[in-house]
């Protein structure tokens, strides 16, 4: 059976408070997935109901076809890391990963080969209270990696990283998905899901809100907007908003425009006898799209204490 994911109808409630909403998608082989939401909007509980660690109140989340529960050997099936805290600060990161591997029937050299592939080899015998918190992280990844399971979930899994580091695991999950494993990854950081993830999961609320890949999304986001490069900025945007367009500022001599195709755009400003030094499509990022995608399933915002300088029609 190929590897997967598959959150079927779940629903989960806390002392009256509904974490998960009738949520049902799926997590497919050689690619990764995206799994992204404000706060509150269930993606950790998710996760935990996928592991077993929580049971559901209706539908099913299985692995690979089977509830986590069934599996007699979960570590060779699907790895995880959710809490890079989840180790005892006195256990030396090496036994650490051998008590894991133990209680899989995972051999011992496999521990060896883990903490080398994530960079852990020369700190191996420390004690896992000592390491700073990208070092929990690479420890955290190194268990998920142990079993070499064709299942991978991660949670907020650059936390901690360096630069270096946050290179590294973007590689890491690519090649994971490259070699035919479902990959699903959780995180705030839009940009890195943007040059990592082929796929998004959004969910909002506890409600699925896109099931989409991510060239569809920014395709979307992007819409037929157009970028203007000018120095008379202010000028532009009276002429294209008199035209029809909504003209949004975006840079001290750049705006935005929607409503108006470049065809349109370039004729009005030189007939208007106005200069701009470029004119090309607009393309969203995936913050962007988030933020458009998800914005009326934020359960937390601050009020703005300024008014910025707003669109004009």
């Amino acid at each position: 059976m190929a590897p997967s994911i598959d959150v079927r109808a779940v629903h989960k409630r806390y002392r009256g408070t509904v974490a998960v909403d009738g949520l049902s998608f799926s997590v497919r082989p050689g690619e990764v997935t995206g799994f992204i939401g404000p706060n509150g909007a269930g993606k950790s509980t998710t996760m935990r109901l996928i592991l077993g660690l929580d049971a559901p109140d209706s539908g099913e989340a299985l692995v690979n076809g089977v509830r986590y529960a069934s599996l007699r050997t979960p570590l060779l099936e699907v790895g995880a890391l959710l809490d890079a805290e989840a180790v005892h600060p006195a256990r030396r990161g090496r036994d650490h990963l051998l008590w894991l591997a133990h209680s899989n029937g995972i051999p011992r050299k496999r521990v060896d080969e883990v903490l080398d592939q994530v960079g852990l080899a020369s700190a191996a015998r420390r004690r896992a209270g000592g390491f700073s918190l990208g070092m929990r992280q690479r420890l955290g990844i190194a268990g998920a990696l142990l079993g070499d399971p064709p299942v991978l979930m991660f949670d907020e899994p650059v936390n901690g990283l360096d630069p270096d580091g946050i290179v590294w695991i973007r590689g890491l999950l690519r090649e994971l998905a490259a070699q035919g494993r479902a990959v699903l990854v959780s995180s705030h950081l839009m940009g890195e899901l943007e040059d990592t993830a082929d796929h998004l999961i959004v969910v909002g609320r506890g409600r699925l809100v896109a099931d989409t890949s991510v060239a569809e999304l920014l395709a979307k986001a992007s819409k037929d907007r157009v970028e203007v490069t000018t120095p008379q900025r202010a000028e532009v945007m009276t002429v294209l908003a008199n035209a029809g367009a909504t003209v949004t500022v975006s840079g001290s001599d750049a705006v935005t425009v929607e409503g108006l195709s470049g065809d349109r755009v370039a004729p009005l400003l030189t007939e208007a006898g106005l200069t701009f030094s470029e004119l090309r499509r607009h393309r969203a990022t995936l913050e962007e799209a988030y933020m458009e995608l998800t914005r009326g399933s934020v359960e937390f915002t601050a009020v703005e204490s300024a008014t910025a300088e707003g669109d004009v029609r």
